[in-house]
């Protein structure tokens, strides 16, 4: 008979790449993983995994099974809740995954008010981009993702970092692809709207247009000849397709998941960006000027954040709850 807690070990194994590194992630020992892999192959009655001189790969067998093992454990995780939530909320978790700026910003106030409505439901946290955050959900591993996604966008650009080799360049335009046809597929996810989180413009403090107000947003076609410093490679794609509407190709010399060296960078006059307004709030930024910035369209440029979550977690009283608190949260500010 196959178990859960094998699939959720074969679904270790897939990912790491080995017992070892799948025995760290689960919280046990190398052993305790051998031995339940082979309690699975045998009640399968074929191998799963096939070692080589690559390391430790699925055979067909374990991939077929891996294919079903997401469902299913997501499929057990919402069993799970709808019994705890039986006893009306006084027991029960909430697993969240959001990206950095969300969970700083909305994460808090949502958590502190769920718990002092309802202190007997377990609310964890782990940070994950989407599209990784998207996989996270659809595999079980969390009841509910904050994401975002740029309306205006037409696709994830394929833009390589400064200073990559061509190999490097070609593997993140892979995975720029991958994460664009991901992350704008959520038809079969239940989306809760949070809010439009407005785009912001920062230049050095002394930059010639660090006077503009609302009244007198800054036109992208206005910094074209400017050096850029760019965020991840979802954003940096967006960032090149809001500058190729208004005309020009950014020149972008810097490159940074981390938006307070962003704001350093900026600060110490090394070139212009383009920042979510909720990141601004999470960093320090002194000696630069935010401005509105309006994209070639003479719309404000937005990204879109959203609260998701799967069809049956959505019944489950304590999810949506959580996902009133986001909401609430998001409407407070």
């Amino acid at each position: 008979m196959i178990e859960a807690r094998h699939l959720r070990v074969l679904r270790a194994v897939a990912r790491t790449g080995s017992f070892s590194a799948a025995a760290r992630e689960l919280g046990c020992t190398q052993p305790a993983v051998s031995q339940q892999m082979k309690a699975l192959e045998k009640s399968v009655d074929t191998p799963l995994v096939v070692r080589s001189g690559k390391g430790m790969q699925l055979s067909e067998a374990g991939q077929v099974l891996l294919k079903h093992a997401n469902g299913i454990l997501s499929g057990l995780s919402a069993a799970e809740e709808e019994v705890a939530a039986i006893a009306g909320l006084r027991a029960g978790r909430v697993r969240l995954v959001s990206f950095p700026t969300a969970s700083s910003t909305l994460v808090p106030p949502a958590v502190a008010r769920l718990r002092g409505a309802r202190p007997g439901v377990r609310v964890s946290l782990v940070e994950a981009e989407p599209p990784e955050s998207l996989a996270m959900l659809r595999g079980g591993e969390c009841e509910v993702a904050l994401a975002f996604r740029y309306p205006d966008s037409q696709g994830v650009t394929s833009v390589p970092a400064p200073h990559v080799t061509a190999r490097q360049a070609r593997a993140e335009a892979t995975l720029e692809a991958a994460a664009s046809q991901a992350a704008s597929d959520w038809s079969d996810l239940v989306v809760r709207p949070l809010l439009d989180d407005p785009l912001v413009g920062l230049l050095p403090a002394g930059h010639p247009l660090a006077d503009r107000d609302e009244s007198r947003p800054v036109e992208l076609a206005e910094l074209a000849g400017e050096q850029w410093i760019a965020g991840c490679p979802q954003c940096r794609g967006h960032l090149v397709e809001l500058c190729a509407g208004a005309g020009f190709e950014p020149r972008i010399d810097f490159a940074t998941d981390d938006y307070p060296a962003v704001v350093g960078l900026v600060a110490a006059g090394l070139g212009v960006a383009v920042l979510p307004g909720l990141a601004l709030e999470a960093a320090r930024h002194e000696g630069l000027a935010t401005v509105p910035v309006r994209a070639a369209s003479g719309a404000a440029a937005v990204r879109q954040v959203v609260a998701l979550t799967l069809p049956d977690l959505a019944e489950v009283p304590a999810v949506a709850l959580m996902l009133d608190q986001l909401a609430g949260a998001a409407a407070a500010r």
